[in-house]
This record gives structure tokens, C-alpha cells and sequence, in this order.
């Protein structure tokens, strides 16, 4: 896969957590990876984003059902440029799943610009 997006995140977003893989690319078609988590009060989704920003980070891929995925991407809007991932896409990847895997699953996907359509939320969604 060609890597598009240098410095990159996958996010899978639950209820109660955030669980946040960030990728970057390095010389010779090496990568390095973090794995942090997350609560999702605001104080939490701030504190992520200043992870992602000390990181480096440019594009987020966010993984998320429901409705538990609004907050995360109210809060990193204006700074990442964020991508939703279709669920259905990741359950699709043969192996075990846990959040973090999911997690780096989302940010590979984003890395290699497979990652999904770009989602606008409307203002009735807001």
C-alpha cells in the first residue's frame, strides 16, 4: 500500500471510551505506532486532541456507530481533517477484534487513503 498521509490516527469510538492508534510513516517503507485510550468527556476529547497535535497528526479515520461518534469529531473538526469509516468495511477484516486493532485497522485504512468518504454532518445532525 502506498502510504498518502504521513502522520495519521485511526480512532474507534464506544460509549465510555476512545481508543486512538496513531501512524507514522518512516524511511523505507517503516512505520512507528502509539496505541492510547481515551475517556469521552469533553476534557478527554481535548486532551486527545492534543495528543494527535503534539503527534503530528493530520487526517483522523473514526470509526464509530451511533451517535457516540458526534462529540469526537465536534472536537476534532476545525483541527484534523476527519474521515468516517464505515463500520461494515472493518468488520470485514478477517481476525480478532478488539478496539485497539480496530483502531489500527482505521488508521491503515486512512494511511493508504482506502478509508471511506469524507462526512459533512448537517446542520440538523449538529
Amino acid at each position: 500500500m502506498q502510504v498518502v498521509y504521513p502522520c495519521c490516527c485511526g480512532l474507534d469510538v464506544h460509549k465510555k471510551s476512545v481508543t486512538a492508534c496513531v501512524l507514522w510513516a518512516e524511511d523505507g517503507g517503516k512505520s512507528r505506532k502509539e496505541k492510547r485510550s481515551f475517556g469521552t468527556f469533553t476534557r478527554d476529547l481535548l486532551r486527545l486532541a492534543d495528543w494527535l497535535q503534539q503527534c503530528g497528526v493530520t487526517h483522523v479515520a473514526l470509526e464509530s456507530t451511533g451517535v457516540y461518534g458526534k462529540p469526537v469529531w465536534n472536537i476534532l473538526e476545525g483541527v484534523f481533517e476527519v474521515l468516517l469509516v464505515n463500520a461494515q468495511h472493518i468488520k470485514a477484516v478477517p481476525g480478532r477484534k478488539t478496539d485497539q486493532k480496530d483502531s489500527e485497522v482505521d488508521r491503515r485504512l486512512a494511511a493508504a487513503r482506502l478509508a471511506a468518504r469524507k462526512f459533512r454532518a448537517s446542520a440538523s445532525d449538529a
